[in-house]
């Protein structure tokens, strides 16, 4: 996410933007493993909410209104837009840009991981042009 002409006073208090990202985190239905957050000199923030389904991140400018978050998760119970959305107000964004990436598809029939893949598939993934095998 892209939350630029945020509230710059909201973005520099680390309680507000820490609860932000914790209670953004549960309104998804995610499980809380832990957090870390850091207070920039003379202002900024970076946190890190891992939970067990992956992790939410933010990275916070203050001074230019504006908050980079990344919402990573997996499972099919977690719903990230609600956590989106929940940010948004809560950061009082007038601008946000949201990009969705599936990420963890690779094979040609966009099956998810985790899945053991088969000898067929691990053959076919081996032969993709749109993938490269590093040795």
């Amino acid at each position: 996410m892209e939350l630029k002409d945020c509230d710059k006073e909201v973005l520099k208090d680390l309680d507000l933007v820490r609860d932000a990202l914790v209670s953004a985190a549960y309104k998804a239905k995610a499980t809380v493993v832990e957090v870390a957050f850091h207070e920039f000199n003379p202002f900024g923030i970076s946190g890190m909410v891992i939970i067990a389904e992956s992790h939410l991140s933010i990275h916070t400018w203050p001074e230019y209104g504006y908050a980079a978050v990344d919402i990573f998760t997996c499972g099919d119970l977690i719903k990230p837009e609600d956590a989106a959305s929940y940010l948004v107000e809560r950061f009082k964004c007038r601008n946000p840009s949201m990009v969705e990436m599936k990420r963890g598809i690779l094979t040609s029939d966009n099956t998810k991981l985790p899945h053991k893949p088969t000898e067929e598939e691990t053959e076919e993934y081996a032969k993709s042009k749109e993938l490269q095998m590093v040795p």
